[in-house]
């Protein structure tokens, strides 16, 4: 197999920013004046004798012993410092861990391949510390998170809580693949940038299905977590479904006092800061991130301080309304017991000729009505359509940016409805479901669900993307046949959304997003098997046989008199 490298879409300045990651997601030091800590280097043998660089952090005073917080790192133990005096200043012990193989610590770099073992390893170890009370706490986002999430999957014995922002909740759907597809700027970038490039042979030669996933799919392993963690996702984050899966899976599954204590907060944010010109009020990133919630968090399971956090409402959320519109509705915090948080009528939407979305399918028959039934147009993998906007990890403008940046193109398909008359409420899980047809053995078809504001503005809410092989599941494939028309529904994750008065809602359809998905080479070959590529020609059907859809979990249409 060839295995290509497709980092020259990305900036270099763009990959220095992934150093910077670790302070995106960890809290920001106190405003409150804290003494400097204690601080000691050491070198922690892991089970196999391999040492890994840590930095202790104890308080100025007090003692002799604290409970203690961890973060693990690929990004440099030392970059933690802040945190280590507001938490130190608070009267915890703070420890910091380089990864295997990264900066301090020895031992060969593999992301994320022993942070399971290697970070069970690490909470028993503070645990054994003269300096420390037994209770040990994880924290970080980002790789930070995926670290302590993967430590909570073997219930270490004295771990007791943890607090993670923004981190996967499965490679195989979330992270590594989406759909089937390969996330090739979330990925080539991110390994690259780690210097991790055997890791990107070593992703692409391992399809979705296979086992070599199976340590980072938390879902395989959410009934052996043991303790409660706080889930802090964005709905224009790399993560966002991750967060919301480990939350619900977690909430059900869990054991020991972990069982119903788990939290989620889903904020307006990006992996980092947003593109475009939409800026949401009501932010609260400072108190929800970096403040409060995390102390009282660790107060309550590490200091056993009944302040009422374990009492407060499992899931907080942030729902998305227009925000350059002061009477929209939207743009406010509501809490839940769980997620989803509402009832909800599923509503479809169906593409129809002329580039419409109707709450009605088509016709029967389409031809004497005089509606075209599809929609053909030719994908060639050697021009896709560019990434603009979404949940990307290190390409500028993220989130909601304008798809009219997209451009006219003949394989990028735009549906939309009239504008609304009265502003209606979208929560929870999205689904396009479609009827295609290609010449090709494989391709791919991609959806965005966008809000059309009154001056044309395109704003993304959320995407996805499915490979036509996959379309009955990771467990085989099925490639398609010319001329044959099949079904298959592409996953838009979720949101939480409030499309306003004036507005329309739209679906835009394709057959790639790059460098955002590794664009489908068209010849049924493995993921970047060779360099051989085709045209494909593909169709989307949208006739009173073939309907193709959005189906849209509608919580409220304001003016009713009932909510549903």
């Amino acid at each position: 197999m060839v295995v290509a490298m497709h980092t020259s879409a990305f900036p270099s300045s763009s990959l220095r920013v992934l150093v910077l990651l670790a302070w995106l997601s960890l809290p920001l030091p106190s405003a409150l004046p804290a003494a400097e800590p204690r601080h000691e280097e050491v070198l922690m043998p892991a089970r196999d004798g391999v040492e890994l660089a840590t930095s202790v952090y104890l308080p100025a005073e007090g003692g002799p012993r604290w409970p203690c917080v961890l973060a693990r790192t690929p990004y440099g133990k030392d970059g933690n410092r802040g945190v280590a005096r507001d938490l130190t200043g608070r009267g915890y012990a703070f420890v910091s861990q380089d990864c295997r193989g990264k900066h301090k610590s020895k031992g060969k770099y593999d992301p994320f391949r022993t942070d399971h073992l290697d970070g069970h390893d690490a909470v028993e170890w503070v645990a054994r510390q003269p300096w420390s009370d037994g209770k040990v706490g994880m924290m970080g986002g980002s790789a930070l998170g995926i670290t302590s999430h993967l430590a909570a999957t073997q219930a270490p014995p004295h771990l007791l809580c943890a607090y993670v922002i923004v981190a996967e909740g499965s490679a195989r759907h979330n992270t590594v693949y989406m759909g089937g597809v390969y996330r090739k700027e979330l990925n080539d970038g991110w390994l690259a940038a780690q210097g991790a490039m055997a890791t990107i042979g070593e992703s692409v030669r391992n399809p979705p299905s296979s086992p070599h996933w199976d340590w980072r799919e938390l879902a395989l392993h959410h009934r052996k977590v043991q303790i409660p963690i706080y889930e802090v996702g964005g709905w224009f984050d790399i993560f966002a479904q991750g967060s919301i899966d480990t939350f619900g899976g977690l909430q059900a599954s869990a054991g020991g006092i972990g069982a119903g204590n788990q939290k989620l907060v889903m904020g307006p944010w990006a992996h980092g800061a947003l593109g475009g010109r939409l800026k949401f009020p009501e932010d609260r990133a400072g108190e929800l991130i970096a403040g409060e919630h995390l102390r009282r968090w660790f107060d309550r399971w590490l200091k056993g301080e009944e302040n009422g956090i374990d009492r407060e409402p499992p899931v907080r959320y942030y729902v998305l309304g227009d925000p350059e519109d002061k009477a929209a509705p939207g743009n406010e915090w509501r809490s839940a017991a769980g997620w989803p948080p509402l009832p909800a009528r599923i509503t479809p939407y169906y593409l129809r000729g002329g580039g419409r979305l109707a709450p009605a399918p088509a016709p029967v028959p389409a031809p004497a009505a005089g509606e075209p039934s599809k929609v053909e147009y030719a994908y060639d993998p050697k021009s896709p359509v560019p990434t603009k906007g979404g949940a990307n990890l290190i390409l500028g403008g993220k989130g909601p940016i304008d798809q009219r940046e997209v451009g006219e193109r003949q394989d990028y398909l735009r549906f939309a409805t009239e504008p609304l008359e009265s502003p209606f409420e979208v929560i929870g899980r999205i689904y396009v479901d479609l009827h295609v047809e290609s010449d090709a053995p494989d391709t791919d078809f991609a959806a965005k669900l966008v809000d059309v504001y009154p001056d044309g503005y395109e704003a993304l809410i959320t995407d996805g993307i499915l490979r036509a092989r996959y379309r009955e599941g990771f467990e085989k494939e099925v490639f398609l046949e010319p001329g044959k028309v099949v079904p298959l529904r592409i996953d838009l994750w979720s949101a939480a959304i409030v499309f306003n008065a004036g507005h329309r809602v739209a679906v835009h359809v394709t057959s790639s997003n790059d460098p955002r998905f590794d664009p489908n080479p068209n010849t049924g070959k493995p993921t970047r098997a060779d360099s051989e590529t085709r045209v494909a020609r593909n169709a989307v059907h949208h006739s009173a046989r073939y309907p193709s859809r959005v189906l849209l979990p509608v919580t409220r249409v304001y003016g009713e008199t009932r909510r549903l």
